[in-house]
């Protein structure tokens, strides 16, 4: 079968990249994490790859807001191999190619902040949106249920309907420039995930909406569905030994966070 390439980048305060990679490989890729100075550098290029994965931590202690700095980073910092082009550059091309760019917790926070994500009618690079202050005041770990939209065009939620995933953050609510944002994200299906109650019905209520998200956002994607980014932690629930109650219920081997990375496997050898 045609090998998928996928690509961890870590660094400036990422602390996810090692289960990110564990869970690329389970899912049959080739997994290879990189610190972002090697691509700065251009001795990693970024076209070498198919899948980018962007893991969970706290780039740059989140000085100035979760992601920001490392957003501006990833924005204006120029790859050295002729120092004539940006980063964002390469990250846009990487996205134009059909590939697939996952970012979990501070992945998604960068990916908001990079106008990656919602990027509603295709414009790329346009912050139109961001993740905030829990409306609980502190930082929340926790396991949520979750829902995926049956219409969303999402590659990662292929076939999947319900979930149950840790999340640990301080900043995951999802907040939008302008109020009719978050309803043309939800008519497009870009909210791919929304937290529930237990008996899986969309829910403000804390604590199964850990965060205050409005309308239970807990993962969004491009209108493409093939960016995406979601504040839980699929990587953390790749074996039955990871659930919270795995010594009192009868579990299948394989967590669920495992089947996100499978389908976007399954999208790239297709």
């Amino acid at each position: 079968m045609p090998k998928v390439k996928a690509l961890v980048l870590t660094g400036n305060g990422t602390n996810c990249e090692r289960e990110m990679a564990h869970a690329c490989r389970l899912a049959g890729a080739e997994a290879t994490v990189v610190h972002t100075a090697e691509v700065f550098a251009g001795r990693v290029r970024l076209a070498d790859y198919d899948f980018l994965n962007l893991p969970g931590g706290f780039l740059d202690g989140d000085d100035l807001g979760a992601a920001k700095a490392g957003a501006v980073r990833f924005r204006y910092g120029r790859v050295r191999d002729n120092g004539t082009h940006r980063f964002f550059d390469d990250l846009m091309a990487f996205v134009a190619a059909g590939k697939l760019v996952l970012g979990v917790c501070n992945g998604f926070q960068l990916l908001v902040k990079l106008g990656l994500l919602p990027a509603l009618g295709g414009r790329y690079g346009e912050p139109t949106a961001s993740l905030t202050h829990n409306d609980s005041g502190r930082f929340e770990d926790r396991w949520v249920y979750l829902r995926v939209d049956p219409a969303t065009p999402c590659v990662f939620t292929r076939g999947l309907d319900r979930l149950y995933y840790p999340v640990r953050h301080g900043e995951g609510k999802f907040v939008t420039g302008e109020p009719r944002m978050l309803a043309e994200m939800e008519s497009a299906g870009l909210v791919a995930l929304r937290y529930t109650d237990p008996q899986g019905n969309p829910t403000q209520t804390y604590p199964w909406n850990p965060n205050g998200s409005p309308s239970a956002v807990a993962g969004v994607c491009d209108p493409t569905g093939r960016v995406f980014g979601l504040m839980p932690h699929p990587e953390a629930f790749l074996h039955r030994t990871n659930h919270p109650r795995w010594t009192r219920e009868d579990l299948p081997e394989e967590g669920q966070g495992l089947a996100l990375f499978r389908n976007a496997v399954e999208y790239l050898r297709g």
